[in-house]
């Protein structure tokens, strides 16, 4: 079947931030671009809906939005009813997140079509084992299963599904000259994360590993870009560390300002880490967008973030919880930057959405 017209079933897409609904943005356009017609379904998360408003206008193709209740039954009846009207006129089905994939299993005992998940990880490990049964037998109900990352294909190998297949998160170009750019090493070190301040996302390991660091590179900055959940918690460590005058929190900064703080920083460090509710780092996008500018990214093993960093070249992939680890991968780094930083850029133009785009259609139109 050649899918032509698409549900896109999606727990999040932009203007709030987040990255299974940047994922979910970028996937949508480019599969507009190649002519498939969608329409997208996905929540209201602002408080009074107009960010969403402003956003969605701009958009060339339909999005139906769902506001959140405090009593979440009704928004997932809202989905399901929502679901259900735009289906009849679709023949593919792509879910997104969690309570996409388990709305899918209602809607294949109703209508024959074809049903697409894209898994990113921590949908697969959720603390209930009544939800993680629930998630794995709506697995099971699609046509083909899509992994971000090969981390994140091993959380489900043991299910045996149809068509499980890896397809990388994409990431879009900045509106830059990239392939003149040569990015040059900055004198004094700076490191940057951009992600939610959260454990999963690791800062706390990035802080920890500072007072080694400062031993070889005293005028070390560590800026932190990102909505500041766990802010208080991260300058509290610093606070017990000493490092606090090392570290400059950004807040939740524009696409241009991040650009801008990306092109200052010496390196790009994610020591990401699962956490007991299950929540994991399904790839790692924030690394290629630094890759793309010649910024050399280091990030931590046992996470999809393996799959964004080619080791040794682009970057170096270490054990999140050793400092000696990291100061190692800086200093390794720091010997070779210009042959890193030209590996980095090299590795970055294979994950762009006119790349990535393609995989997704071989998946589609199979």
């Amino acid at each position: 079947m050649n899918s032509t017209k698409i549900l896109f079933i999606t727990s999040e897409v932009p203007p709030q931030p987040g990255g299974i609904g940047n994922h979910a943005h970028n996937l949508a356009l480019s599969l507009q671009k190649e002519g498939k017609q969608l329409v997208v379904i996905s929540d209201v998360r602002s408080k009074d809906g107009k960010p969403e408003k402003e956003f969605d206008a701009q958009l060339p193709f339909q999005i139906q939005r769902i506001k959140r209740r405090r009593i979440i039954l009704i928004s997932y009846f809202d989905r399901f009813y929502n679901a259900l009207k735009f289906i009849k006129t679709v023949d593919t089905v792509l879910a997104s997140g969690k309570f996409s994939l388990w709305l899918v299993f209602f809607l294949k005992l109703i209508y024959i079509k074809k049903y697409i998940a894209i898994i990113h990880g921590s949908e697969v490990l959720l603390p209930s084992k009544i939800q993680r049964k629930f998630t794995d037998n709506s697995l099971r109900k699609f046509n083909s299963v899509i992994a971000v990352s090969n981390y994140t294909k091993s959380l489900v190998e043991g299910l045996s599904l149809k068509n499980l297949v890896v397809i990388p998160n994409g990431f879009t170009l900045p509106i830059l000259d990239t392939k003149n750019l040569t990015h040059q090493k900055p004198t004094n070190l700076q490191l940057l994360t951009v992600g939610n301040v959260t454990l999963r996302k690791g800062q706390h390991n990035v802080v920890k590993s500072i007072p080694i660091l400062l031993q070889k590179y005293p005028n070390l900055k560590y800026h932190i870009v990102g909505i500041p959940t766990e802010k208080e918690k991260i300058e509290n460590l610093a606070k017990e560390l000493n490092v606090l005058n090392h570290i400059i929190f950004h807040g939740k900064v524009s696409e241009e300002k991040k650009w801008k703080l990306m092109q200052s920083c010496s390196l790009f460090i994610m020591l990401s880490e699962a956490t007991e509710k299950g929540e994991v780092e399904g790839f790692g996008i924030g690394l290629l967008e630094a890759n793309s500018l010649g910024i050399p990214s280091i990030g931590a093993i046992g996470c999809g973030i393996e799959d964004a960093i080619e080791d040794g070249k682009s970057g170096i992939l270490i054990n999140a919880k050793q400092s000696k680890d990291v100061l190692k991968a800086v200093s390794k780094i720091e010997e070779s930057y210009l042959e890193f930083s030209e590996n980095a850029k090299i590795l970055s133009r294979n994950f762009s959405w006119d790349i990535i785009v393609i995989q997704y259609l071989e998946v589609l139109d199979k």
